[in-house]
């Protein structure tokens, strides 16, 4: 193990939790022992060259300090190396830190944990989902989530998370199912009329929203969820059921199990981890233990 390790901030995270959480994380690693440096960047693209680079550069743990949108890009530079993620999570949602038991919006205790593990078991293996060349640790979301993600995202009035309830009120109202095609593990094509699917690594997206309540970090498969038709009534009862993963017994939620899916529905984006893939069809692959996370429990039994 190396004494060398990298923060990589997100400094707006969390309305600016990301740049508070920076000192004390970074003065907790290095009272551990630890030579800590901070990697930034002028935008997402530039900060991922600059991630990368350390990775390449051997450093000896590559730390997360935002929310899940940190954590993806953090992702894309780990995933499949052996540098461990660890994850300072102080951002909005936090999914990716739940699913794995991490301490949320704790820097300090973020920071504690992520020391102790780096000196003791160096992490955790955990699976991550992988869609073309992009890897995702909690879910890919497809159908009525992501076309309010879409809307969302056009939006230029109002401004922050506003605009998205805005965007959802609009999409309730032109709310339809979507003829999908759903292939799981090379297997026959299934054909289903969908309000939405998600696939899940993790178990939660959105800030806590458990759409893939049984999903796993260390079992080798997706849970997808497939919500079927429904009215708009049938949906705003379901939804608030999502917080507690209760929705699944309703009869218009199914669940399957897979290590590849493919998913096609026209006119329909994928959203991994809250960014955009691009159309379907898109095909998910879930690679067991891809990436070593500093302090991650193991997350139980179904």
């Amino acid at each position: 193990m190396t004494s060398d390790i990298t923060l990589f901030v997100n400094p707006t995270a969390g309305r600016g939790r990301g740049a508070r959480a920076t000192q004390p994380a970074a003065r907790l690693l290095r009272d551990a022992g630890f030579s800590v440096r901070t990697v930034l960047g002028e935008d997402a693209a530039d900060a991922l060259t600059r991630a990368r680079a350390a990775v390449a550069g051997g450093t000896g743990a590559l730390i997360a300090v935002g929310g899940d949108g940190m954590c993806s890009l953090a992702l894309q530079a780990v995933a499949g190396t052996t540098t461990p993620l660890g994850v300072v999570a102080v951002g909005t949602g936090n999914d990716f830190a739940r699913a794995a038991g991490l301490p949320v919006r704790d820097p300090a205790a973020a920071a504690r944990v992520i020391a102790d593990s780096l000196k003791g078991d160096g992490g955790l293996p955990v699976d991550l989902g992988r869609a073309g060349d992009t890897w995702f640790g909690t879910v890919l979301a497809s159908g009525f989530d992501s076309r309010v993600n879409d809307r969302g995202n056009r939006l230029r009035f109002p401004t922050g998370r506003l605009r998205y309830d805005v965007a959802l009120l609009a999409e309730l109202a032109a709310l339809r199912p979507v003829p999908y095609r759903i292939t799981l593990d090379g297997g026959p094509a299934r054909q289903a009329d969908a309000t939405l699917v998600a696939v899940g690594n993790g178990s939660s997206y959105g800030g806590g929203m458990r759409i893939c309540a049984g999903a796993r970090l260390d079992d080798g498969l997706f849970d997808i969820t497939v919500v079927g038709p429904c009215s708009r009534s049938t949906l705003l009862t379901v939804f608030p059921k999502v917080y507690q993963g209760t929705h699944l017994g309703h009869p218009a939620v199914t669940v399957h199990r897979a290590a590849e899916v493919t998913l096609e529905a026209p006119g329909t984006t994928g959203y991994a981890d809250g960014e955009p893939l691009g159309p379907l069809p898109l095909t998910a692959t879930a690679v067991p233990g891809a990436v070593r996370l500093l302090g991650a429990r193991a997350t139980g039994a179904r």
